[in-house]
């Protein structure tokens, strides 16, 4: 058995949440990507007061690791390590991309081995992250930034159906006219991130404090107007 906080402040809305087993407890959200750093530890202490839970109680912390926002993810990080190193928990670190994925396999009905599955997080103009699983999570494309073009996923396209889905999805839904695409509205659900932090911390799945750290997949950009 295991008592979880959740944490995922890597896209535009943030969640918290206390799951027990798996399954969600109690949990607060936040949509203005801008207040994620005032929200994260507010909403802690507001959901550990209002439910009479105890922080020290927990088994661990999890907490979306990336790619995604970048003061987002830095915040999520931050916060998640501070509480392991000072409650002496583990800390579970979770891919933004593959937590989208367990998210979409939640929501969507039918037979989940019929597509594979590519989650896709908006990064400025044409780029996105994404990568592209299998139902069982098997990567069949590392999570990467990807510009787009008339000719992404050529390869992964033409043999298979691929849900697409996620912030950056409507992008390649305005270039893509091949019949396998499928596009779907898909957000984080905080069950699905608590069934895989949930499967790590069983099988003991921790990241060591001293060396973890977000997974941007690319540089930080300040673009100065010409």
């Amino acid at each position: 058995m295991g008592l979880i906080l959740n944490i995922d402040t890597a896209s535009e809305n943030a969640h918290i949440s206390f799951a027990e087993d798996g399954k969600v407890l109690h949990t607060l959200s936040n949509g203005y990507q801008k207040d994620h750093a005032s929200f994260l530890q507010a909403a802690i202490e507001q959901l550990v007061k209002s439910h009479d839970l105890k922080l020290k109680d927990i088994d661990a912390v999890a907490v979306t690791a990336g790619p995604g926002s970048y003061t987002g993810l830095r915040v999520g990080m931050a916060s998640a390590k501070g509480l392991c190193y000072a409650l002496k928990k583990p800390l579970i670190t979770i891919g933004t991309l593959q937590v989208m994925t367990a998210s979409a396999l939640q929501l969507l009905a039918g037979d989940p081995e019929t597509f594979l599955y590519c989650p896709m997080m908006d990064a400025r103009r044409m780029e996105v992250f994404t990568a592209i699983y299998k139902y069982d999570f098997t990567v069949i494309m590392q999570p990467c930034a990807m510009i787009l073009n008339e000719s992404s996923f050529e390869k992964e396209i033409s043999n298979h159906k691929i849900i697409f889905f996620g912030s950056g999805s409507a992008k390649w839904q305005s270039i893509c006219r091949h019949s396998n695409a499928v596009f779907k509205t898909v957000g984080i659900l905080p069950p699905a991130m608590s069934v895989l932090s949930d499967f790590l911390f069983l099988e003991k799945k921790f990241t060591d404090l001293a060396y973890s750290e977000p997974v941007y997949l690319k540089e930080f950009q300040t673009i100065v107007p010409g």
